[in-house]
């Protein structure tokens, strides 16, 4: 075992908070990343990690030894994107995280395309619905949705986004529209990721929590259920327009709608002068919007950078 690999097995352990999801980000066993730990922690002649069956928790001088570690590991990537920065065509790993059914459905068929054009890069799609530690777990750019928090991480808004609330005629035939947010407390409303509905009331965001007698993870399932008139939902407009212009479901609260939430890339700041990401995220801006059916043509697209977290 080189020393090198026992200090980035360690660093992802502790980093990601067990051995499998660090194996998982290192793509080995976790009985490898294992054994490179102890290993490393016999070299060292101290130990790193105390090992429960629940937890793994730094010891003293583990905690000393991970800070010097991942400085290290850190730098070295800072090495790598200033390097590539200077080559004349972009190389390398190229790490990029989406979410499952817009990645596959809008990101995927772009970024291929991107490779086409840059063939000396290894290219990594990995999808995923939950929001991904960019540092972390070793991606070089994350494909957001939604509304961003504040933080390190650099953001461009690749393109608009907008929440529909919709009902099929079916349901509605059942159940008068609601025509304030007041009334959706007397709707059967499907609960997708998360259990609140977010809208704009007088130019302020406002979050409502609804309740119902459905519930799963999946946009294309959610979408499903409300084709068939089990109640309401709320989804982005890349699910629903095409449902909506056949007439197979009615959009309501319009006035209601929360327009300030975009499609993002983000990415580390220490990755802003890598030449791969820039021209990745050049070419998703230039290219998404005429991707996604049903978006007017010519839409607003901010081209900053902006300082934000992603979720």
């Amino acid at each position: 075992m080189s020393r090198w690999e026992g200090i980035e097995a360690f660093v992802a352990v502790v980093r990601l908070g067990t051995f499998t999801r660090a194996a998982e980000s290192l793509k080995v066993s976790s009985s490898h990343v294992s054994r490179l730990v102890s290993q490393l922690e016999q070299s060292l002649g101290a130990p790193l990690l105390y090992r429960t069956t629940r937890q793994i928790r730094l010891t003293d001088g583990g905690a000393v030894y991970y800070e010097h570690c991942r400085s290290l590991l850190d730098g070295f990537r800072e090495a790598e994107d200033a390097l590539n920065a200077l080559q004349p065509l972009p190389q390398g790993r190229l790490a990029i995280s989406c979410a499952t059914t817009f990645g596959e459905r809008y990101i995927a068929p772009l970024v291929n395309e991107f490779h086409c054009r840059h063939p000396l890069l290894d290219v990594q799609l990995h999808f995923t619905n939950r929001a991904v530690a960019l540092i972390d777990e070793g991606f070089d750019i994350a494909i957001r949705m939604g509304v961003l928090k504040d933080s390190s991480l650099l953001a461009r808004r690749l393109c608009e986004r907008r929440e529909y609330v919709v009902g099929s005629p079916a349901y509605f035939q059942r159940v008068s529209p609601p025509h304030s947010l007041s009334e959706l407390g007397h709707h059967n409303c499907l609960s997708g990721s998360r259990d609140s509905w977010l809208f704009q009331v007088d130019g302020q965001q406002r979050e409502i929590r609804v309740s119902g007698n459905w519930r799963g993870n999946s946009g294309p399932a959610l979408l499903d259920a409300a084709r068939r008139g089990i109640g309401l939902a709320q989804l982005p407009d890349y699910y629903v327009e095409q449902a909506l212009g056949r007439g197979e479901l009615i959009s309501v609260l319009d006035r209601y709608q929360f327009t300030d939430t975009a499609v993002w890339a983000v990415y580390p700041r220490h990755r802003q002068l890598s030449s791969k990401i820039r021209l990745l995220v050049d070419f998703l801006v230039a290219r998404l919007p005429a991707t996604i059916a049903g978006w007017a043509a010519g839409s607003r697209i901010e081209r900053d950078e902006t300082p934000v977290t992603a979720r």
